[in-house]
């Protein structure tokens, strides 16, 4: 189909496969730079997304050329139960037409994936300063249902020593027990079971989900409180190169305001500055009823960018 009238560029469109993952990446960075200042997408995640068991690439992934440049970039998955779609888009400037096209056959494959579904909807995050045009995704029926922050701060070995724990609390790392993989995971789904966008995974989707077959589990950790069992969770990865990023921190609902989600923020600190890493990043929802928000800006956490997440009802367009 012709681009207009300014060019005689051609858009095409075709499936995503294993072997883009390098071009797609590069796109990617090259929308991280305009959005948010810097390239942040790493080869890994792109290949982890584009070899999930629960994404069928020739149904579920577009790319877009225009005069043999890649353009665009969208996917989607289904792995959050029914009724539920969510999905990446991205597309450089300048390039509305290609944007607009992998919505629309985004669009066409969430109605398919969630056909007899109640309340069904199709889910989309971006930066809060997309290079999408803004008028987009209002125009289609999309709505802004939610905003969270990528946080930061920086750490040094200088400024960062171990924290003492508090109250006989006792933390040990996952790659001892072959067991406590699954504690983890147990205590994920506990303490985040009332978040929003939340979904109760079983232990290997969970896995699938989180990319994290590959995971360094002596970087995730329990904490344990005589008496109490355990209590808290810690789970980080050290495979992002702008940042070490925690990827959950959560604390049972019954033993919440004891400190001891600070404790296992400072002790995330004080680990990825032993391991030389100069920065630690995590993402949090601003209407985090846990007062996670307030924890992190407590502890010299800053807002990175803002990412917000937009929402389709599937079947309400005909």
């Amino acid at each position: 189909m012709p681009y207009g009238r300014r060019s005689r560029r051609t858009l095409t469109v075709r499936p995503a496969g294993p072997g883009d993952a390098a071009d797609i990446c590069a796109l990617l960075n090259a929308v991280d730079v305009i959005e948010i200042g810097r390239p942040e997408t790493d080869l890994c995640a792109v290949e982890a997304d584009l070899h999930h068991p629960g994404i069928d690439l020739a149904k579920d992934s577009w790319l877009a050329f225009e005069g043999g440049r890649l353009v665009a970039h969208a996917q989607v998955w289904a792995d959050s139960g029914p009724g539920r779609v969510d999905s990446e888009h991205s597309v450089l400037p300048g390039h509305r037409a290609a944007g607009v096209r992998l919505l629309e056959l985004m669009e066409i494959r969430a109605r398919e994936l969630t056909a007899g579904a109640r309340d069904a909807v199709l889910r989309l995050q971006l930066t809060a300063e997309p290079v999408l045009d803004p008028d987009v995704l209002p125009a289609r029926g999309y709505r802004r249902v939610r905003r969270y922050q990528v946080m930061t701060r920086p750490v040094s070995a200088a400024a960062d020593p171990p924290p003492a724990p508090s109250e006989g609390l006792v933390l040990r790392d996952c790659a001892a027990d072959p067991a406590d993989p699954r504690r983890a995971h147990a205590l994920v789904e506990d303490a985040f079971a009332a978040h929003f966008g939340h979904v109760d995974r079983p232990y290997e989707a969970w896995l699938d989900h989180l990319g994290a077959r590959a995971l360094d589990w002596s970087l995730v950790w329990i904490a344990n409180l005589p008496g109490s069992g355990d209590v808290g969770v810690l789970l980080t990865r050290d495979d992002r190169t702008s940042m070490a990023w925690v990827s959950h921190l959560g604390v049972r609902a019954d033993l919440r305001g004891r400190g001891i989600g600070g404790f296992l923020l400072r002790h995330a600190f004080a680990a990825y500055a032993a391991r030389g890493r100069d920065t630690v990043g995590l993402g949090v929802d601003t209407r985090n009823e846990t007062g996670a928000l307030g924890l992190y800006e407590a502890h010299g956490m800053r807002l990175h960018y803002a990412v917000d997440t937009w929402e389709l009802s599937m079947h309400s367009r005909g």
